[in-house]
């Protein structure tokens, strides 16, 4: 299951490869049953995928650098007591 594929930040990244499933989804149900459209959702998957891990990454340094600085203020508050 992938987000939502209109929001602002998948359009900014993904939307070339958003816009070629949305064309092979408008060839119809047949299309889509046969597996036509397998290379396009994949190349999708792998663009949010892409997202995905560099949101992660950002968030995962920002929590290192609020782990750093908490610990710096209980070290200031160890010292001070």
């Amino acid at each position: 299951m992938h987000p939502h594929l209109h929001t602002e930040e998948n359009q900014k990244n993904c939307a070339d490869v958003i816009a070629a499933l949305d064309e092979c989804h408008a060839r119809g149900f047949m299309h889509k049953v046969w597996g036509g459209c397998t290379d396009a959702k994949y190349k999708v998957n792998m663009c949010l995928r892409a997202q995905r891990l560099e949101r992660t990454r950002l968030n995962r340094e920002k929590a290192k650098e609020k782990r750093a600085h908490i610990e710096k203020v209980w070290a200031e508050i160890d010292e001070n007591s």
